[in-house]
Order: structure tokens, then C-alpha cells, then sequence
């Protein structure tokens, strides 16, 4: 991959496969913008990415607030100079019980508003230039549904109809818009699954273990090379066969 002179941002880029995809996106040559409520994390990448000789911004906030969402895209255009690509790598576990309305809106807000508003704040400066790339982090529980957090799956399921509304659009401004949808993979967020769900998530993979963050990450770095510019309105399942999501 060659992301030379590419300027990315990347939410929820402190720890796990965000953080994952920001190493391998400078690793590449782009400079990159780290987002994440973790302030301290964030600057740890960024420090991280500096000594290995990359360009990299800090950015912490919350992305429940609208006015960071679109903040965080003016902030990358002024450091770095424009904007080639947005992974929207943010998501949260929902409530396990439909009629927690206070947890159906943080989900929601979270898991696809703040996305929305960040996306269409880049889109704004991709189109003047007709060019971009806009990735998100969907899950196989979009696809399928997960019965231990409906919130969740109703939240990327909408990211998945989100890159299939807007694929034909932005195509015609040549930028291409995809999302990943990871199954069971090995992080913070998923350690908290009770330790027999995650074993079973293990053993019905067909790699006979958890995924990685680095697969997701890859799969994401391949996405936002210009050599894939002809792949568009697709979302790739990153869950070794398996459909218990993530």
C-alpha cells in the first residue's frame, strides 16, 4: 500500500482496532488524525506514531457532541492541509433489553448519529476536491441481529444502510464509501462478554480463536488506498466465518 501524502482521520483510535488502523495508516505514509474520548490515549498513538517518523494529531472529545463531531474535521484540514479519508471506527455496546430508552440513545447516538455528522462534515471538503474515501466500522451483528444487545445491532445495522444509501451518491463525486463488519474479535470491549460466550465465539470461528485488531485494521488500510478506488458500497465480513458479533 502507498498512502504517501494521504491525510486520514480515525475515530476511537486509542486502543484496539482503532488504534490498530492509525499505526498502519501512518505505517503507510499518511498523516493522521487520532480521535478518541481518551485523551491520554490518544496522545500515546500520536507519540507513537511521531517517533517512527509519521505526522499525527490528538484530537479528544465527546463524539456525542455534535459540534465536536463536525469540529474534529476542520481541525485535521488545518493541521494537515485537507482530508483523504475518514474511518469511522467508533462503537459502544447497547443495552441488552429493548425498552432501555436512555441506552437506545446513547447507542444510537454513538454507534451512528455522531458518525453521520462527522461523515458529512468530511463529504463537504471531499467533494470540492472529488476525491475520498469513507469507511466505517459496521459488525456481522448489524447483519444478523445479536440477541444480547438489540440497541446495538438496530445501530449498525444503520451504518450498513448508510453505506448502501450513499454508495450511488458519492459516486459520482469519486469518493468511495465501505464498511467492515467484524464478528468476535479480541478486545477491551468484547472481554467483557462472559468468558463461555467469548469461548464459544473462539471455537465456532473457523481459525479456531478470536479475531485480531490488526485484521480489522488491514482490512480497513486496504479500503483507504487509492489502489481500491474502484471498490465501493461494500461491506466486507471480518469474522472467520462466524456470525456472533462484535
Amino acid at each position: 500500500m502507498d498512502m504517501q501524502g494521504k491525510i486520514a482521520l480515525v475515530t476511537a483510535a486509542a486502543s484496539g482496532a482503532g488504534r490498530a488502523g492509525a499505526l498502519i495508516l501512518a505505517r503507510e505514509g499518511a498523516a493522521v488524525a487520532v480521535v478518541d474520548q481518551n485523551e491520554a490515549g490518544a496522545k500515546a498513538v500520536v507519540d507513537e506514531i511521531k517517533r517512527g517518523g509519521g505526522r499525527a494529531l490528538a484530537l479528544a472529545g465527546d463524539l456525542r457532541d455534535d459540534k465536536f463531531s463536525r469540529d474534529i474535521v476542520a481541525a485535521t484540514v488545518k493541521e494537515f492541509g485537507g482530508l483523504d479519508c475518514v474511518w469511522n471506527h467508533l462503537g459502544i455496546p447497547g443495552p441488552s433489553v429493548i425498552d432501555d430508552l436512555e441506552g437506545w440513545d446513547l447507542s444510537v447516538d454513538l454507534n451512528l448519529r455522531s458518525q453521520l455528522i462527522t461523515t458529512n462534515a468530511a463529504l463537504a471538503q471531499m467533494t470540492a476536491r472529488r476525491k475520498g474515501s469513507i469507511l466505517f466500522t459496521a459488525s456481522t451483528s448489524g447483519l444478523v441481529g445479536s440477541p444480547w444487545s438489540p440497541t446495538y445491532s438496530a445501530a449498525k445495522a444503520g451504518v450498513i444502510g448508510l453505506v448502501n444509501a450513499y454508495a450511488p451518491i458519492l459516486v459520482k463525486e469519486n469518493i468511495t464509501i465501505n464498511a467492515v463488519a467484524p464478528g468476535f474479535i479480541e478486545t477491551a470491549m468484547t472481554a467483557a462478554i462472559p468468558l463461555a460466550t467469548r469461548e464459544v465465539g473462539r471455537r465456532i470461528n473457523s481459525l479456531q480463536q478470536g479475531g485480531q485488531t490488526v485484521d480489522v485494521a488491514e482490512t480497513v488500510a486496504w479500503y483507504a488506498n487509492p489502489a481500491s478506488s474502484s471498490v465501493t458500497g461494500n461491506v466486507v465480513r471480518v469474522c472467520g466465518q462466524s456470525m456472533l458479533g462484535a
